[in-house]
């Protein structure tokens, strides 16, 4: 039993004494290990370990900024290639080439008042405007084979307004192709003869006066608008205390009504018409206008229009050479006899106090 114990002691003192051993071995082989020197390699001398650990982390801090620039030209290079690819399927999509590009639309731009022409003579006078003036109106321009004209007056006259139907213009066209549109502005009872006629052949027919009882009525192949062109659109709060709104400028009266063109305009404004052919040349209305028929009243100087005579009949004349510059050509002009010749409260000329004049647009575009 003693021998046994003893044994077993022996034993277990062998077995801690070997196993301390190979401890040490272990970890005498892994120190000797760690230290032992890098394999020389032809031509390069030997580096420690501190001194390689800072070459590797060298090496690493320069990789980056080359592993940047290499991704980046990589995204340059792949944008490139994307726009080129967009450019070839926009080049096979329009086959049109760079240098004709779709013309772009351009807005004119608006205007705050008209040009005004030299003076007539350097004395700046009333006669030598005049003569200029008169001139201008009783001159046509244009000659126009046919002509549709008003009724025979009560005094045995013909009717002082015309309309062109020269096959070398557009109404005649626009009425054979039942797409003719006809303005009429006046004051009360006026002269409808034209109206009437031009509505016979089909044209839309749309006579505007304030002083109906109706808002709209249909008559004799004519619709009647309780409405009235002006210079100027109302005023709100003036409006507000009304239960419409009697005068409105021309191109508010198209866009209310929907209407992109009108073939032939008339109006009879009873000495407004000067503001309001100023309005319609600064918002370029008249390009949607190819006829212009007008009633000018001389024996004054007209509503909101100031200046002594000589710079009124200046500034008559600047508007109607407005219209010529707008491609606006007088065909006709009529003055009834039976008015006063008078002349801004003169008889200047023997000028009538009345002028109806028509001017066609040689190039308008239906």
């Amino acid at each position: 039993m003693g021998m046994e114990r003893l044994t077993t002691g022996l034993l277990l003192r062998l077995g801690v004494l070997f196993t301390a051993v190979c401890v040490c071995i272990h970890v005498y082989l892994e120190t000797s290990w760690r230290a032992a020197p890098a394999p020389l390699t032809l031509g390069h001398p030997t580096l420690s370990g501190q001194t390689r650990g800072q070459q590797s982390r060298a090496k690493q801090v320069s990789a980056e900024p080359q592993k940047q620039d290499r991704s980046l030209k990589r995204r340059i290079s792949y944008v490139r290639t994307l726009k080129k690819d967009r450019k070839k399927d926009e080049d096979k999509e329009d086959p049109s080439p760079a240098c004709c590009q779709p013309a772009r639309l351009h807005r004119k731009a608006p205007r705050w008042h008209i040009d005004l022409e030299p003076w007539a003579s350097e004395s700046h006078s009333l006669e030598d405007e005049a003569k200029r003036f008169l001139n201008y109106i009783t001159t046509p321009q244009v000659s126009c084979a046919s002509l549709a004209k008003g009724d025979i007056t009560q005094e045995g006259t013909e009717g002082a307004w015309a309309a062109c139907l020269d096959p070398k213009y557009s109404l005649t066209h626009r009425i054979h192709s039942k797409h003719c549109r006809v303005y009429s502005f006046g004051l009360g009872v006026d002269d409808r003869s034209l109206e009437r006629s031009l509505a016979g052949t089909g044209c839309e027919v749309h006579c505007f006066d304030p002083s109906l009882k109706q808002p709209h009525l249909q008559q004799d192949e004519m619709w009647l608008h309780r409405l009235s062109v002006d210079w100027r659109d109302p005023n709100p709060a003036i409006v507000a205390q009304r239960q419409y709104a009697s005068t409105k400028k021309l191109a508010t009266i198209l866009n209310d009504f929907g209407h992109r063109q009108v073939d032939l305009l008339k109006a009879d404004m009873e000495s407004a018409e000067w503001k309001i052919l100023e309005n319609m040349i600064l918002e370029g209305v008249l390009d949607s206008v190819g006829q212009l028929l007008l009633e000018l009243h001389l024996h004054w100087a007209g509503f909101e229009v100031g200046g002594d005579d000589p710079s009124v009949v200046r500034y008559w004349f600047s508007l109607l050479k407005e219209l010529e510059r707008a491609n606006f050509h007088l065909f006709h002009v009529h003055s009834d006899p039976a008015k006063p010749h008078l002349f801004l409260h003169k008889n200047v000329l023997n000028a009538s106090s009345a002028y109806t004049l028509s001017w066609v647009k040689t190039e308008w575009k239906s």
